[in-house]
């Protein structure tokens, strides 16, 4: 498929230089509720950890190619001027766990939209890349009002001499309406994301566990020349004809027991899902 002209410099391609391949798979660890949200209850931070590093386990031995650490257990979540420092200690000291046992690339999402919390962690822990759920524009979501943060996080990324860390970020980002106006459409809200430096782009559906649309993949990866991934709904069933757009995939629920982000990895759905991934690579 033939793509536009890029409206910023050329790049190399993340994906192939973290994950040394494309079509690669990236799983998500859905850390359960650390210190500061409403559902920690007050256990030991280290059983946070085990089952961050049991999770990490799991995925490394199902074949993944990286991994994602996520505050998903802090729901609801919090904008990005209401998260604590503890926060960011906390997923400081699990994500340098996880990449220091599983040997895998991994990257960080802070939610809601912790840009610059997401940085920090990554620079602390040795993490790959950070993924922004806003990263340009504006748009009202689950939390409120939420404003793309790439010129603040940019910034802070140079002071912190952290440029090799990778910003993946969402486009038509789920759980929000985009844009205020809607007067932009996906095609220009992709540009804009790589007009603003990301890069890779992020393709969802309306929310977690549900699958981005076929034709806004192909929308999405004909107007950029960044690497597309899809985040969120694939699974088994759609990762083939998936891979027929996108250079990699961020897969969760669909691996979990009975398919709810909250359980842990199941080895065998994890093994059935990497089978038919590898017969999609061909």
């Amino acid at each position: 498929m033939s793509v536009n002209t890029s409206i910023y410099r050329a790049k190399d391609d993340a994906i192939a230089r973290i994950f040394g391949r494309g079509k690669a798979v990236i799983g998500v660890i859905h850390s359960l509720p650390l210190p500061g949200s409403p559902h920690y209850d007050g256990e030991p931070v280290q059983r946070i950890y085990d089952f961050a590093r049991a999770e990490a386990e799991r995925y490394r031995e199902g074949g993944v190619d990286g991994l994602i650490v996520e505050n998903h257990g802090d729901i609801p979540f919090a904008k990005p001027d209401e998260l604590g420092p503890e926060t960011a200690a906390c997923m400081a000291t699990m994500a340098d766990i996880v990449r220091r046992e599983c040997g895998l690339p991994i990257g960080i999402n802070v939610l809601a939209n912790g840009a610059v919390q997401g940085i920090a962690v990554a620079k602390a822990s040795g993490a790959a890349f950070v993924r922004v759920n806003q990263w340009a524009n504006a748009y009202v979501a689950n939390e409120g009002f939420m404003e793309g943060k790439s010129g603040e996080a940019s910034r802070y990324r140079s002071w912190l001499r952290a440029k090799d860390v990778a910003i993946f970020t969402d486009v038509h980002v789920k759980h929000g309406a985009h844009a205020i106006v809607a007067d932009r459409t996906l095609e220009e809200l992709t540009r804009d994301c790589e007009f603003f430096d990301a890069d890779a782009v992020i393709v969802t559906g309306q929310r977690t566990g549900d699958s981005a649309r076929l034709d806004e993949l192909a929308t999405v990866r004909g107007a950029t020349a960044l690497p597309v991934m899809v985040g969120s709904g694939v699974n088994a069933d759609n990762v083939a004809a998936i891979f027929g757009h996108a250079d990699a995939v961020i897969v969760a629920s669909a691996l979990k027991h009975e398919g709810g982000w909250w359980n842990a990895v199941d080895p065998q759905r994890l093994a059935s899902f990497m089978s038919v991934v590898r017969e999609a690579r061909g």
